[in-house]
């Protein structure tokens, strides 16, 4: 990016200076320091907590902790700033990865295009007896979940060296099949359930669905798509989106995310076709493909404007601790949440923090594992995760065990089937019920 303005440029090279000193820090485990207060009003807990936890250093930390904290003094380098206030270190990558995904955004657009014809125009339902439509409407929920689920495998934090035709295996329809079966944990059932009856019992009422989300690029278009068929079959009337307040994770989804995807479809041909950083060309897309692609784009825009797609921030999902603090911590953001049929939790992070990213037996119900945020709560919680760290619950007696034995995975040493984003899991509780 070349910078024109002086003072500018100056001040991006101090931010560089402060990028390489929290590195050093870092890899020679020096203790973390007190965040500078930059005006948000989190800064006083990171540092209230890093004294109660007695000024630790980086190698002898609660990972949960430090992840966190690590983002966020990232963030006080550009927040402290005139000229870079705002500024997102990841978007480039964020849009590049977007861009590579090309074959798998063609294909889901395609076949969403279809699906929404069918449920909004009611064809699909010709000449079949009502449990044949609720058998073919559990199976494309199915599909669709499967679809936002697999999508978190493209995760930036991550996949930082794969190659863009990597990316395509990753993505495609194939690679979704090929994976159903490392499904560990699926309540896909149950959750279709509970929304399924909200329609009938709700006929004529509100029936909200929120999305607290994780990445953005591909993942957040698989979101998207999951958003739009629900609200086209009238599974929900509302999704409400929740991102990040600020560039959290490398890829995870700000505001600001939402509009650059949307950008990008207004007009597909030429950003699927652009020169990409290497200076790489690519193939124009077909009158079908755009089409494809523009429908999507009308359709979102238009549950945007008409306040069906909603976008909410909250601070809460940028502090340092887990899920089991909402109800204290969050109490509004809590209350708000029990006004939903249905909560999803992205990804691994979200569910290391439901699960308060602890030392749990393998065995422990997910139920027991999310604390406040389980049964009773008046939420409820379904979790996407394609499992890249060591908590996981709600496993059969005897299946980690079995896993730890596979090839990479770990033996007694440690728990490394669960890092690498091949196995997954998809937890459900009726905090309703």
């Amino acid at each position: 990016m070349s910078v024109n303005n002086e003072e500018k440029e100056n001040e991006g090279k101090s931010i560089i200076e402060k990028l390489a000193k929290l590195k050093y820090e870092l890899q020679h485990n020096r203790p973390l320091t007190p965040l500078e207060d930059d005006g948000h009003p989190d800064i006083g807990p990171y540092n209230k907590e890093l004294e109660q936890r007695g000024n630790p250093v980086w190698h002898d930390v609660p990972w949960l902790y430090s992840e966190c904290y690590l983002y966020r003094r990232i963030e006080t380098f550009f927040a402290l700033s005139k000229h870079w206030k705002g500024y997102d270190v990841f978007a480039r990558q964020k849009m590049s990865t977007f861009k590579s995904s090309r074959p798998a955004v063609l294909e889901l657009a395609a076949r969403y295009r279809e699906l929404a014809n069918e449920a909004e125009s009611g064809k699909g339902a010709d000449g079949k007896s009502p449990e044949e439509i609720e058998q073919a409407e559990k199976l494309l929920f199915s599909e669709m979940c499967e679809i936002c689920l697999w999508g978190n495998a493209t995760d930036l934090s991550l996949l930082t060296s794969l190659t863009y035709e990597d990316i395509q295996k990753l993505q495609g329809s194939e690679a979704r099949k090929a994976s159903q079966s490392n499904i560990l944990v699926n309540d896909l059932d149950a959750a279709f359930a509970v929304m399924q009856k909200a329609r009938k019992d709700k006929k004529d009422g509100e029936r909200r669905v929120d999305i607290v989300l994780d990445n953005s690029g591909f993942e957040l278009f698989v979101d998207l798509i999951l958003a739009g068929y629900l609200l086209s079959t009238g599974l929900a009337t509302t999704i409400v989106l929740h991102p990040k307040r600020l560039p959290w994770f490398v890829s995870d989804v700000t505001p600001k995310d939402f509009s650059d995807l949307l950008n990008c479809m207004v007009d597909p041909q030429a950003f699927y076709t652009s020169a990409d950083d290497s200076g790489k060309t690519f193939p124009p897309l077909s009158k079908s493909e755009v089409s494809d692609v523009q429908f999507l784009f009308e359709q979102w825009s238009n549950f945007h404007q008409d306040g069906r797609l909603i976008m909410r921030p909250h601070p809460f999902w940028t502090t340092q601790g887990c899920y089991w603090r909402l109800p204290h911590l969050a109490p509004e953001l809590f209350e708000d949440l029990k006004e939903s049929e249905l909560v999803l939790f992205k990804g691994d992070l979200n569910y290391r923090k439901l699960t308060n990213d602890a030392q749990w037996d393998t065995t422990t119900p997910f139920t027991t594992a999310i604390g406040p945020m389980g049964p009773k709560s008046g939420i409820r919680v379904l979790a996407f995760r394609t499992c890249k760290a060591d908590t996981v619950v709600g496993l059969q007696a005897g299946e980690d065990e079995k896993l730890r034995q596979l090839p990479g995975g770990g033996g007694d040493q440690a728990r490394k089937w669960a890092w690498s984003g091949k196995w997954a899991v998809v937890s459900f509780s009726d905090g309703k019920a």
